[in-house]
């Protein structure tokens, strides 16, 4: 893997890891709670020579933090500053907050090739757990920024939650806890372009996994992105839910394969 650097106008750095290729370049962007590094096993596995290029966002190291102002404007304007800078048409995808990110862009753009949403989130998404989450990181108690997220915005149970503690992924989450709750904040702030996304002139695949069908909060979100966009192709990931990329990566790139024209 190789590096990327993408100097911001506002002083901060984005970096990103890149897997050399032949091709249209496929674009990852990553979601809250997550890195490049959280999105190499999935990388590894897409059988494609394209080039793939994971930034890692703003919020988590090695690229810089959030900046003063930050907004989905800000992370909008970060894509568009890399796409830019490949000089050519890309395949876009994205996860989560960053299947958010993607769209928005997407709408903006006019050399998107393919768009691939595994789960994107708009608002009202957990708003009401983001004064909680706030005030969990004020004190310093990223483990209980990172249990709101699991009990009380995704909804996971109890028994699962303690299994995720007592593991090593735990460790590698906490860190970022405290990105999500500025995040989370930031997908509340942003009134979804559901008409704009619907006059996407650009092939598209939304990915859910099955067992978050109707669920909320990701399956109910995500039905409300589907309705809007009727032409787009919908894939269920076989008992999948929303860490498809750390539970099953292969599966998800088998789909992000296929949607890669």
């Amino acid at each position: 893997m190789n590096e990327l650097r993408f100097e911001r106008p506002d002083g901060i750095e984005l970096v990103a890891r890149t897997r050399p290729g032949e091709g249209t370049p496929l674009v990852l962007v990553h979601g809250a709670l997550a890195d490049a590094d959280a999105w190499q096993q999935v990388v590894d596995a897409i059988e494609l020579p394209n080039p793939v290029v994971v930034v890692n966002r703003r919020g988590r190291a090695p690229s810089g933090p959030f900046g003063d102002g930050y907004s989905l404007r800000t992370e909008i304007d970060d894509l568009h500053h890399v796409l830019d800078s490949l000089g050519e048409p890309a395949v876009l995808f994205g996860h989560s907050y960053g299947g958010l990110i993607a769209q928005e862009a997407a709408t903006e753009r006019g050399d998107v090739r393919a768009l691939v949403l595994y789960e994107p989130v708009v608002r009202p998404f957990g708003p009401e757990s983001m004064a909680p989450m706030r005030e969990a990181v004020r004190r310093g108690d990223l483990d209980a920024a990172l249990e709101i997220v699991n009990v009380d915005i995704a909804r996971v149970p109890a028994a699962e939650v303690a299994e995720l503690r007592a593991s090593e992924l735990w460790a590698v989450l906490r860190p970022l806890a405290a990105a999500a709750a500025e995040e989370l904040a930031v997908i509340n702030d942003h009134e979804p372009g559901f008409e704009r996304y619907a006059a996407l002139d650009v092939a598209t695949t939304l990915i859910l996994g099955d067992r978050n069908d109707g669920v909320p909060p990701y399956g109910t979100v995500f039905d409300s992105v589907a309705a809007a966009m009727p032409r787009a192709k919908v894939v269920r990931l076989v008992d999948q839910g929303h860490l498809a990329h750390v539970e099953g990566p292969e599966a998800l790139a088998a789909e992000i394969s296929t949607a890669v024209p």
